[in-house]
């Protein structure tokens, strides 16, 4: 007898077990549009946002940054544009599907999708338990800081 559990053929309530000890499964499909799909909100993390976002076609956010979160982003379709200031001038970064992109805590940036007909969808996940959005008047280069 093997002590793994089938999974496809399991049926046991966890709901007697403390969240943080749990696994937890959402099915594709389980988001609709820009969503939380695992956030302190919708499972109990405590360090992790992560969500499906789907930008429309010829659309743009405001500058903003993300706080003390840093963020991944990986793209599933679409090719998207990033942008931020090195200090001298604004810097665009083009991707597309199959990229990953790194933003850093406190970092100002923009997103774009310039196409007018596709959307872009990128999975984005923050290290806090919510997502933190601070919008910005313009792109400027982030001080050096302490390391701390």
């Amino acid at each position: 007898m093997s002590d793994l559990v089938d999974v496809e053929n399991a049926r046991g309530d966890d709901r007697a077990t403390p969240v943080g000890d749990r696994l937890r499964h959402i099915r594709a499909g389980g988001a609709e549009g820009p969503a939380a799909v695992i956030s302190g909100g919708t499972v109990g993390s405590r360090k992790l946002w992560m969500g499906l976002v789907v930008n429309p076609p010829s659309s743009a956010t405001d500058n903003h940054h993300h706080g003390d979160s840093e963020a991944g982003v990986y793209v599933v379709s679409g090719h998207p544009l990033y942008f931020y200031h090195d200090g001298t001038k604004e810097v665009r970064i083009e991707a597309g599907p199959g990229d990953f992109l790194h933003v850093p805590p406190f970092v100002p940036h923009r997103e774009e999708n310039p196409d007018p007909n596709e959307p872009v969808v990128v999975v984005i996940a923050r290290t806090t338990q919510e997502p933190i959005k601070i919008s910005v008047p313009e792109l400027y280069r982030l001080q050096d800081t302490p390391a701390g």
